[in-house]
């Protein structure tokens, strides 16, 4: 029996635990360090049989380890028993300090719980501390000294070596022991979280770096352009990297493009729709300028990709030439809207045009809603434009509702010269139809090739006879329409004069000459008007003209 007499024993003990200690602090994993944790109660403490319990992530404690019986091994290792049924253990019996001992006139009641146990059977205690084999000795680990902290396990220990309950000793040497073993145990589930940690970054690490690898062959190698961007800061849009496609496409070399972004070689008129393009999914359609000076047309779509979880992100860019496709439909729109004998604007197109000219509210409504209203209009606004009531500049009528029309409203109203013999100065868009004289008998005396012919050189004339700004049209048979902006009477006047000259000089057609005339007839669109009825008014005064002219005709023949 141990006594304070003895410190030879407590010695020996001492030595034994600080090897078995010294053992767990060396093994490599978790696995090695619950068994070294077993084996040290039978080598260092002196128990035939040791098992540690592991509490596992779902709160139930595993038999992770079993050391003194082949036997106690293959029957208790591996299974578990409830988190339930160990706290019942643990708060029965008797207190010795951190460790449970319950003795076998109490233990008979945990036979049959689900917590795995083995016991041998042997003989009935001869003295009151001798150890009998229904005894049982528990020794929680917990992760903070003296019971703190949360429990990692716990090791069962049976049948001592000298027989006989520990002392005080002994019990202050196990529970000296399950702390030293929950430490050593923290410790390997650390390495074993740092070990899989490590292997997982450098898994990551690799399918980063064949991601990067798998990204950079896609990126260089692939048939369409690819550009990579700055994304905010004083160098947004700067062209970071691009890839051999897109310098081809735009005949630069990859230094050079890193001294651009999309915004400095984007076509002037498609600068809008690049600056409208968003960053995240954004697609446009706009020409982007060669080395020659040369515009192609290309397909921008957008994507933000990050450098890393937390760096800096930037933008793809993938750049595709639709130029033969934009090419092709241009051709089918130019085919879709102009004469395809002539080259002329069809009639669909003069109408569209024309159309976009006019509105719906007739010339002296705005000067009418204003009378109407009894409201002075005077201009309140300072000399920087701002009014003294906080309203924005052209902040429409006031004291008008029910969506009476702004007066600025950016549309430039359409109002006809007067009607008379005398030009008063006034300006507007005139639309001269034109109808040539004699074209039907040339038409059938000399067939449709030549009247063809007529058409096509009566066209390159009208052309020519006008203004970079203004259209020629044909509207038909042998129609034509000419829209002409900022003329006065006299001016319209002038050119439908001009213009009949120019067409009336003989056109050769295979070796001959013929000759055509031409009437004109001068209307004015003015908004209030539809297309069809400025057309209808220009072709009446045609007709007029017409009209007036074979009277005319007559009588200088008669």
């Amino acid at each position: 029996m141990e006594t304070e007499s003895e410190p030879y024993v407590r010695l020996a003990t001492l030595r034994q635990l600080h090897q078995v200690v010294a053992e767990l602090n060396t093994a490599r994993s978790l696995a090695d360090t619950l068994q070294t944790v077993a084996d040290g109660a039978i080598t260092g403490l002196g128990y035939e049989l040791a098992a540690v319990n592991l509490v596992r992530p779902d709160g139930d404690l595993v038999v992770a380890a079993v050391a003194g019986s082949a036997g106690a091994e293959a029957l208790m290792a591996g299974r578990v028993g409830s988190r339930t049924s160990w706290d019942r253990r643990l708060s029965m019996g008797e207190r010795w300090g951190d460790l449970c001992f319950i003795p076998h006139t109490e233990g008979w009641v945990l036979d049959d719980d689900d917590v795995p146990q083995w016991h041998t059977a042997g003989p009935a205690p001869r003295f009151p501390d001798e150890w009998h084999p229904m005894d049982r000795l528990f020794a929680p680990m917990y992760t903070a000294a003296n019971g703190g902290g949360e429990l990692l396990g716990v090791i069962s220990v049976d049948r001592p070596r000298n027989g006989r309950r520990p002392g005080p000793w002994g019990q202050e040497a196990l529970q000296m022991y399950a702390f030293q073993s929950a430490i050593a145990i923290s410790n390997a589930r650390l390495r074993a979280n740092m070990q899989r940690a490590l292997v997982r970054l450098e898994r990551e690490q690799q399918a980063l770096r064949a991601s990067e690898e798998s990204f950079r062959q896609a990126f260089e190698y692939a048939p369409s352009g690819m550009a990579v961007a700055e994304m905010g800061g004083d160098q947004h849009g700067r062209l970071l990297r691009t890839n051999d496609a897109l310098c081809r496409l735009l005949g630069r070399p990859a230094s050079g493009m890193r001294r651009y972004s999309f915004s400095d070689l984007v076509h002037p008129e498609d600068i809008g729709t690049l600056l409208r393009t968003s960053a995240e999914g954004g697609r446009a359609e706009l020409r982007l300028a060669r080395r020659d000076g040369t515009y192609v047309w290309v397909s921008l779509r957008n994507s933000v990709v990050a450098d890393t979880t937390d760096g800096p992100r930037f933008l793809l860019t993938h750049v595709e030439d639709i130029e033969e496709r934009k090419r092709h439909e241009l051709q089918l729109a130019h085919r879709a809207s102009h004469d395809s004998l002539t080259g002329l604007p069809n009639s669909a197109e003069l109408r569209a045009r024309l159309g976009a000219r006019l509105c719906s509210r007739p010339p002296g409504s705005m000067a009418d809603a204003y009378a109407s209203s009894g409201v002075i209009h005077t201009d309140p606004r300072d000399a920087h434009g701002f009014r003294p009531d906080g309203k924005e500049p052209f902040d429409g009528l006031d004291g008008f509702e029910g969506g009476l029309p702004a007066p600025f409203d950016h549309h430039v109203h359409l109002v006809a010269p007067a009607d008379g013999p005398a030009d008063d100065g006034s300006k507007g868009l005139a639309v001269l139809f034109c109808d040539l004289d004699g074209f039907k008998s040339i038409n059938d005396r000399f067939g449709h090739n030549t009247g063809d012919a007529v058409l096509i050189e009566v066209a390159r004339r009208l052309t020519s006879g006008v203004r970079d700004g203004d259209t020629v049209a044909r509207l038909g048979g042998d129609e034509f329409v000419v829209l002409a902006d900022g003329l006065g009477t006299a001016d319209a006047e002038d050119l439908a004069v001009r213009l009949r000259n120019a067409i009336i000089p003989p056109i050769r057609v295979e070796g001959r000459a013929v000759r055509v005339g031409a009437s004109f007839g001068i209307g004015w669109a003015s908004c209030g008007m539809t297309a069809e009825e400025v057309l209808e008014s220009a072709d009446q005064r045609m007709y007029v003209e017409k009209r007036s002219r074979s009277k005319a005709n007559r009588r200088a023949a008669g």
